[in-house]
């Protein structure tokens, strides 16, 4: 019965009812606990609790994880343990409690660390390194986002450098770096490239040319709007207007 619930809860998912998955997955944590199969149950409870989190109910994804995590320990399984601390670190981080989130973070980079989880590391120093950035702890964000260009290399995450490559582009745009900004948002590109996403190299392309207009060089902002009014169309992006709008605007200057 409770491979019914979770069938149901997966089906709703992916249709976007959350109201109808989480009641699914609500369902599913009940039968597991009536077997008392702790692996299930910690799987479930997993699931109610990002379910949960999507409708943002935080109060209950977050006792949906603490619940998920005794049994986690109970178990001694440390990957899975990693990935739950994350997930709290997470919701702390989305409800606006950076300073809750912090030790979780630590507490999972530990653990990741002995267990040579280096994608999950890098994944994790990104977050981190967002939140940072959010708080304007440069000096600090810089540090981590460079952690997490590490451990991406280390594993041939290009997805991963791609987007902490342009995230870090922007944080030294938003301090007036432009130089480090350039050459970060240079090397996102290249790889959005190399992944052959337009849509990451398109938002890629807006920063450079923010900074190209910052730097008064309104030929290369022209140059990356062009490109990225292109991809707007192909793809039908949301932000086609407003960039077809500053392209011409930027033209128009020019004349």
């Amino acid at each position: 019965m409770s491979e019914a619930h979770k069938h149901r809860a997966r089906i709703f998912l992916h249709r976007g009812d959350l109201v109808q998955a989480r009641a699914a997955w609500e369902a599913a944590v009940e039968e597991d606990r009536s077997t008392n199969d702790l692996g299930e149950l910690s799987n479930s409870l997993g699931n109610l609790g990002n379910a949960c989190a999507l409708c943002e109910d935080f109060d209950a994804a977050e006792r949906c994880y603490r619940e998920v995590l005794d049994l986690q320990r109970t178990e001694q399984n440390p990957h899975a343990i990693a990935h739950t601390l994350v997930n709290l670190g997470n919701l702390h981080i989305g409800t606006g409690h950076p300073a809750k989130a912090r030790p979780y973070y630590m507490e999972a980079m530990d653990l990741l660390r002995t267990l040579n989880d280096h994608r999950a590391l890098g994944i994790l120093y990104n977050n981190l390194a967002l939140e940072e950035a959010r708080e304007q702890h440069w000096k600090e964000a810089v540090e981590s986002f460079g952690q997490a260009l590490t451990y991406h290399r280390m594993v041939g995450n290009e997805e991963g450098l791609a987007v902490t490559y342009s995230q870090m582009g922007q944080c030294f745009l938003e301090q007036g770096d432009l130089e480090n900004a350039e050459r970060c948002l240079n090397n996102g590109s290249e790889h959005y490239i190399k992944l052959g996403s337009e849509a990451g190299e398109a938002a890629v392309l807006r920063l450079l040319a923010v900074l190209y207009r910052r730097r008064g060089d309104s030929l290369s902002a022209i140059r990356c709007l062009e490109r990225t009014v292109l991809i707007d169309a192909r793809y039908n992006l949301v932000e086609s207007s407003r960039d077809s709008q500053e392209l011409a605007r930027l033209k128009s200057s020019r004349d």
